[in-house]
């Protein structure tokens, strides 16, 4: 008798290491049919909200081992998986879930569940003889996102001044996903020059996200630097890019005196407010992520308001990818876009129902990296399943960034004729 291909048959947890060097989770789950791979990444820049990664601590790889994690793994969840039909995502999360606990996951650890989660859609994805792409979003599943390419790091991810973390160039004027990758490497080689040639070649040092790090002090001196790089390799910002910031404000936020610090000045809710309504005049920005620090939806809600028509607002921090908050901030039409990244909350059930939800709430979901991201490029396939229209991926470089896009190039291939690329649509109005 024939073993249904579906049927989970051994799961098991094995250490790997993320872009930084440190031990994560991976998930190796086998049906009958078919195996699935996951690899959890992990943030530098983290919401308090977030599900807790499982860490070993003590002086072993500087406390940040994972052997209680994958002991857990092998011993506690797999078990419970063998004989369960991979197909059924939202039970084996539930499960997942319920045997932690906890409301962040901190006891067999989000690493763990996200392994494992992703792992599971993979097996039965494999088992069906299906793409990814296409066992989580169905036939409709066609549009490739316009990639948001942070290209100059700051905040905590580099070790320049600049407090905001990302400045992020946008190919809107392609009209393929590969064409757009093309400018954007354009762009990326002409701003090595342009950083170079201005502060010299040991300022092409790189970031964690693959972007450049050079010295420099203010926000304004990135966002001109890239503005030259596009004028540089023959492109036109505002019509064959737009700019976006990741300002990751709850990095420079001083809780007691309630205040921000860029560019060296203290600036209160108000002015960062009308700093960020100048940027946008300035520098064609369309994209503007966590704008305040991560509790102040009514200065969100009003910036969002503001730049209506002009700029994509969008909460990460806000969020975390966690339905709760993000229902708050739909009910004060705090963003018009949500960041999605699986690892903030845990399993996967649980991020398609926040995609869900986003959608719902008339707002866009921006599926997303990690700074400490490994060679999975899992959620290359989410962003073409769900439909989100951009991706956060970092830089065109570093392995395991150019992972999830060398993956969209291949989802591309794969669609042919049928594919299509978002380009500027993500930015035109309301989700």
């Amino acid at each position: 008798m024939l073993q249904d291909p579906f049927v989970i048959t051994q799961v098991r947890g094995v250490l790997a290491l993320d872009s930084r060097g440190n031990p994560t989770v991976k998930a190796v789950v086998r049906t009958a049919g078919g195996v699935g791979v996951a690899i959890a990444p992990s943030g530098a820049s983290k919401s308090t909200k977030e599900a807790v990664e499982l860490r070993d601590g003590g002086k072993r790889w500087g406390g940040m081992g994972v052997s209680q994690a994958i002991a857990g793994l092998n011993t506690v969840v797999a078990p419970r998986l063998i004989g369960l039909d991979s197909r059924e995502q939202a039970r084996i999360d539930g499960m997942l879930i319920e045997l932690d606990g906890t409301p962040n996951k901190s006891k067999i650890g989000g690493n763990v569940t996200t392994a494992v989660s992703l792992a599971v859609a993979k097996a039965a994805a494999s088992s069906a003889g299906l793409e990814l792409f296409q066992y989580l979003g169905g036939p409709g599943a066609r549009t490739l996102p316009t990639p948001l390419l942070n290209v100059i790091n700051g905040g905590v991810h580099a070790g320049n001044q600049l407090a905001f973390q990302e400045f992020i160039i946008i190919p809107v004027g392609a009209s393929a996903f590969s064409e757009a990758m093309r400018m954007a490497v354009e762009v990326y080689k002409s701003l090595k020059s342009y950083i170079a040639d201005k502060y010299g070649k040991t300022a092409t040092n790189l970031g964690d996200e693959g972007g450049y790090a050079p010295p420099m002090r203010e926000v304004r001196e990135a966002l001109t630097a890239l503005s030259e790089a596009i004028r540089s390799a023959g492109y036109e910002l505002g019509s064959d890019f737009y700019l976006g910031i990741d300002a990751a404000s709850s990095q420079f936020y001083d809780p007691e005196r309630k205040t921000y610090t860029v560019d060296g000045k203290e600036l209160d809710a108000g002015s960062l407010l009308e700093l960020y309504a100048s940027l946008v005049e300035e520098f064609s920005i369309a994209y503007l992520e966590d704008p305040f620090h991560e509790d102040d939806l009514e200065h969100s809600a009003e910036l969002t308001a503001r730049l209506s028509g002009k700029t994509l607002v969008v909460g990460d921090d806000l969020y975390a990818t966690n339905v709760k908050y993000l229902a708050a901030g739909i009910a004060k039409r705090a963003t018009s876009g949500a960041l999605v990244k699986v690892n903030q909350v845990g399993t996967l059930t649980e991020a398609l129902q926040y995609v869900r939800m986003a959608w719902e709430g008339g707002m866009r979901p921006v599926v997303s990296h990690r700074s400490g991201d490994t060679e999975d490029p899992f959620i290359a396939d989410l962003a073409v399943a769900v439909g989100a229209g951009l991706i956060k991926t970092g830089a065109p470089a570093r392995s395991e960034r150019l992972a999830k896009y060398n993956r969209l190039l291949e989802i591309e291939d794969l669609l042919g004729p049928v594919a299509t690329y978002a380009g500027r649509e993500p930015f035109k109005g309301p989700a």
